[in-house]
């Protein structure tokens, strides 16, 4: 079975600026008008499928700079 690669959510999202956290909503396909409402919450507070959905997704921190 392939190791699926994952990313450290909170880790990045303590750490990062609105517009990479943006960039990152957009890769894992949330709608524009709600990237707005989220990149200001505090990661624990998005929903649980979309943290899941993120640290599944295989995507390089590198890619969100």
């Amino acid at each position: 079975m392939p190791k699926i690669g994952t990313l450290d959510g909170a880790g990045f999202w303590k750490n990062s600026y609105a517009h990479q956290r943006g960039k990152l909503l957009k890769k894992v396909n949330v709608p524009e008008d709600q990237i707005i409402a989220l990149v200001n919450k505090k990661y624990m507070e998005l929903p649980a499928a979309l943290r899941y959905e993120i640290e599944t997704s295989g995507i390089d921190k590198k890619e969100l700079q």
